[in-house]
């Protein structure tokens, strides 16, 4: 039997499978409503002491928001307006649910991120009745290495596990942008998510991840565990064969780089050979803020990461706030659709003076760094927008300004648009969700949201070919540049750098070390014939090989 889902972070692993199963309070609940506000507040606590233990950065910063929620004043308005009786206080579960349904309904609404925000708050909810019921609430202990299992990982499962025996992490929810995703290639190990029917299996029942194919084998033969283990060594030795910048194997040039949210990524990318930073996204010192952060704060920030890229390259990206990245103070109008909706630069029209503060930041860090510091803006569609932000980054002493290419405009008009900057970076993540007009985070549409989609080439190949006549760099920084065959057709298409995880840069400069410029635009030029992401792959994988 196998369960198939979406691979989010390669590799193999093997082992029994423990299952995490969240709290449920069946029996009635009774308390004040003092006792449900204490109860709210030993959560936030908790999850702020796993915070301040777990090592994981982005777990460390998913934990604290958590705390921020439990804390929040409107939801503990809405908890107490609901207890307002003897009836209430006997059976409280009825008065948390429906106080939480309300914040739940309108993340659901907003879909994407939002909804994958749902389980934060159903487990915020689930815990606070766990404490007033005196249920343990630390969650999964683990004494062996085990496949850990469940319907959803949490941060605050993620804290509660011991890490040293978690050999892989499967979920049947969840995008590639999920906890369980971001978790897993932060620890480096395998991981698949959407992977619907492994609810269904035993604890303690012996399975193979593989979280390059995306796929979970119960009962693997020696078989099914020998071939891939080859493989992944394989794949492992030729990694670490290849040291320098990144090079095809006719020494063609191909920058491979890293994408960082704040100076520890940076040193972790310098540690792992990287080039440069190909996506600084500054959008995480925003996040999570009911204020802007100053001139100075950000100056100290950038700085941390351009020094440890000093005398190399980093590129930033400004304010790319809106849609799955709300920012309080700057976007708190509802949209009924956000991911088409103010974000990136389009929010400039109403924030102009959060965007020029951030330039003054930048180029101060800038001058005062010996990194190469590139500028470009997330979403700009037509040429207007990215000569009015080269305007203003240019007039700051900015010397190298360029534009995202994340929608299919700006990828149509890029003939017009990158005449108007000095280099742009393709975002394939939001490229290919407006490409094919499906939420790449629902997993329900994975068969649509690959970058391997013939149309997505197609697409970026329209863009490179721009860049070529008018010899302007194009990168690329979605997750796209991570997979080793991707990233082969993608030079073949005309991209001259690849920005990714840390982790990732070692198989891809190996990959790329074999295969000249000629087979990656022969393989380019076929795949984009073809009808749809299955067949681009299977072509790619076998012309290109293993």
């Amino acid at each position: 039997m196998t369960v198939s889902g979406i691979g989010v972070s390669p590799g193999i692993a093997v082992g029994p499978i423990r299952v995490i199963v969240h709290l449920s309070v069946d029996e009635p609940v009774s308390a004040t409503p003092q006792e449900v506000f204490a109860a709210l507040n030993a959560v936030a606590d908790d999850l702020e002491r796993r915070a301040e233990t777990i090592e994981l950065e982005v777990a460390k910063e998913v934990l604290g928001a958590q705390a921020m929620i439990a804390r929040d004043p409107a939801l503990v308005e809405a908890i107490g307006a609901r207890l307002t009786d003897d009836i209430s206080y006997s059976d409280v579960r009825p008065a948390i649910a429906e106080a939480f349904a309300g914040f739940r309904d309108a993340l659901l609404s907003l879909g994407g991120y939002f909804a994958e925000r749902v389980a934060d708050l159903d487990e915020i909810a689930d815990r606070t009745l766990a404490v007033l019921s005196g249920q343990e609430t630390t969650g999964l202990r683990l004494t062996e290495p085990s496949i850990i299992v469940a319907q959803d990982l949490t941060p605050a499962d993620t804290a509660a596990l011991d890490l040293n025996f978690a050999k892989a992490l499967v979920v049947a929810k969840g995008g590639p942008t999920s906890h369980t995703a971001i978790v897993a290639r932060g620890l480096g190990i395998p991981a698949v998510v959407g992977a619907e029917g492994v609810m269904d299996l035993a604890d303690g029942t012996r399975v193979l991840v593989d979280g390059r194919e995306g796929i979970v084998i119960v009962d693997p033969t020696e078989s099914d565990i020998s071939g891939r283990e080859v493989r992944e060594e394989t794949l492992r030795a030729r990694a670490a064969s290849v040291e320098g910048p990144g090079r095809l194997a006719d020494q063609t040039p191909i920058a491979l780089m890293a994408n960082a949210g704040n100076g520890k990524d940076a040193v972790a990318a310098a540690a792992a050979g990287a080039e440069g930073i190909g996506l600084f996204r500054t959008e995480l010192l925003f996040l999570d803020r009911d204020d802007e952060p100053s001139v100075d704060e950000q100056v100290e920030l950038y700085r941390a990461v351009f020094d440890a890229m000093a005398g190399r390259r980093v590129v930033l990206r400004t304010l790319d706030a809106g849609s799955d990245k709300p920012v309080p103070f700057i976007n708190a109008i509802h949209e009924d659709n956000p991911a088409l909706g103010v974000r990136g630069w389009r929010l400039t029209r109403s924030a102009n003076d959060v965007l020029n503060r951030q330039l003054d930041a930048v180029a101060a860090a800038a001058q005062a760094s010996a990194a190469d510091v590139w500028v470009m803006a997330p979403m700009i569609d037509v040429p207007a927008e990215a000569a009015e932000f080269a305007y203003r980054a240019r007039e700051r002493g900015i010397r190298h300004v360029g534009v995202m290419i994340e929608t299919p405009a700006a990828a149509i008009l890029a003939d017009k648009v990158l005449a108007e900057v000095d280099f742009g970076s393709l975002g394939t993540n939001d490229l290919t969700q407006y490409v094919m007009a499906a939420d790449r985070l629902d997993s329900r549409l994975s068969d649509l949201t690959s970058s391997w989609h013939p149309a997505v080439l197609r697409t970026i190949g329209i863009a490179a070919s721009h860049a070529k006549t008018l010899a302007r760099p194009l990168g690329v920084c979605g997750e796209s540049a991570a997979n080793p065959h991707l990233a082969a057709i993608l030079v073949g298409l005309g991209v001259t750098s690849l920005s990714m995880a840390p982790s990732a840069l070692a198989e891809v400069r190996g990959f790329l070390a074999q295969v000249d410029r000629a087979t990656c635009e022969r393989v380019a030029n076929q795949v984009i014939t073809l009808s749809s992401a299955e067949e681009a792959e299977a072509v790619a994988l076998d012309i290109l090989g293993a």
